[in-house]
Order: C-alpha cells, then sequence, then structure tokens
C-alpha cells in the first residue's frame, strides 16, 4: 500500500512541476509575443525593447538560463510522464478508442511537442547562436538600432516564414489541451472559476500563436527582398 502511494505522489509531484514549468513558458511566451510585436507597430519602439533585452546583464545572465533550463525541464518532463503513462496502461488500452474520450490534442500532445521542439532547435541555431557570435565572441559594438533590420532580412526568406508559421500552428494545438492541463494538474478547479479559465486559455492558444504568425507574414511582405 505505502509502495503505491509513494508512486502516486511521485506522479503527483511530477504532473505539479510539469504544470508549473509549463505556466512559466506560457508567462515567457506572451512577454516574448508584446516585445515582437512591437515591432509592426513602431521600428525605435522595437529597437529600443530589443536592445533593453540583449544588454540588460540581469536578463543576459540570469532570466536567460533560466528559461533554458525551463525549456529543457518541459520537455524532458514531458517524455518522461509520456513513457510512464504508456508503460502504465494495460494491453487492452490498445483497444480503446481515444477519440470517444479525449480530444486530438490531448492524445498528441507529444508529437506536437516533439515538433515545437524541432523548431526551438531551429530557432536557437538561426537566431540565438549568432547573436550570441555577434556580441560575445566577435566582440562588435553594441547597435540600438540593428534590431528592427535583422527582424526583416530574417523574414525576407520565405522557407524561413514557413517554417515559422507551421511550428506556431503546432504551437497552437499544444496549446489548446497544454494550457488548461497545467491550470487543473495545480489544483485550479473551480465550478465558478475553471469555464473562464478553459475559455482564457482557448484564445491565447488561439490568437498568441496567429500573432505570431501575422508578424512574420507582416516582415514578409512590407520587407526589403
Amino acid at each position: 500500500m505505502s509502495t503505491n502511494s509513494g508512486l502516486l505522489s511521485s506522479s503527483i509531484a511530477r504532473k505539479f512541476a510539469m504544470a508549473l514549468s509549463a505556466l512559466f513558458l506560457i508567462v515567457f511566451l506572451l512577454q516574448h509575443f508584446i516585445i515582437n510585436f512591437t515591432s509592426v507597430i513602431s521600428e525605435d519602439a522595437f529597437n529600443s525593447s530589443s536592445h533593453f533585452m540583449g544588454t540588460n546583464p540581469l536578463i543576459q545572465f540570469v532570466m536567460q538560463p533560466i528559461l533554458m533550463f525551463g525549456v529543457a525541464f518541459h520537455f524532458i518532463m514531458g517524455f518522461i510522464l509520456e513513457a510512464r503513462n504508456r508503460g502504465a496502461r494495460p494491453q487492452k488500452y490498445a483497444m480503446y478508442k481515444g477519440s470517444a474520450n479525449s480530444s486530438w490534442m490531448s492524445r498528441n500532445m507529444i508529437w506536437s511537442g516533439l515538433f515545437i521542439l524541432g523548431f526551438l532547435a531551429f530557432h536557437l541555431w538561426d537566431f540565438w547562436l549568432p547573436e550570441m557570435n555577434y556580441k560575445y565572441i566577435q566582440g562588435n559594438p553594441e547597435d540600438p538600432t540593428r534590431y528592427f533590420g535583422e527582424v526583416q532580412h530574417m523574414f525576407a526568406n520565405p522557407i524561413r516564414v514557413i517554417v515559422y508559421c507551421l511550428s506556431f500552428v503546432f504551437l497552437a494545438l499544444h496549446l489548446l489541451h497544454g494550457f488548461q492541463s497545467a491550470f487543473q494538474s495545480i489544483g485550479a478547479r473551480h465550478p465558478k472559476y475553471t469555464p473562464a479559465i478553459k475559455a482564457f486559455g482557448k484564445w491565447y492558444a488561439i490568437l498568441i500563436p496567429a500573432g505570431f504568425i501575422f508578424i512574420a507574414v507582416f516582415h514578409f511582405l512590407n520587407g526589403n527582398h
């Protein structure tokens, strides 16, 4: 009995930790979107906010490592939970029709997550590594007006725009289940508040990825090709 209780407790703890990392990344995603969206409103505002984020020591050397740890933790924990869930299912589950009791998004979180992980690897290679090379390896002097032009140059490539758009479609699918699941895992369930959380999560899952897609398409159509 104590063994089963311990297994249950550890499973709940893993789900709770997974949910906290998801909520952390949801907050970061909103902040990232707000800064990026300024690029379609004001070149100066985007350059100013990007320069601050790119040169502030607290953000660069404290928050950025925390973010990278949060991303790695979320995906590793997701794979662990998926593997344990598959291992815990009885053989007869192979005949179970999941669509009868769960959404497509909930049954395919691992696949949408893998696609997003691939996109993050591409984004690190495509943006973060060149940025680190520019600032810390080549030691170039900081130019507070360079960011807007770099974004327009990045989205001048139609292949890159397509990759970004597809990635945010998968992110939307992932968030449609993941947002409310995170709140449920931390125990935020109440007849009065749960419907509002689900509604907010649905709009967040659609509008934020759609906003990122709009940014990419906007710069592709309005940039200098």
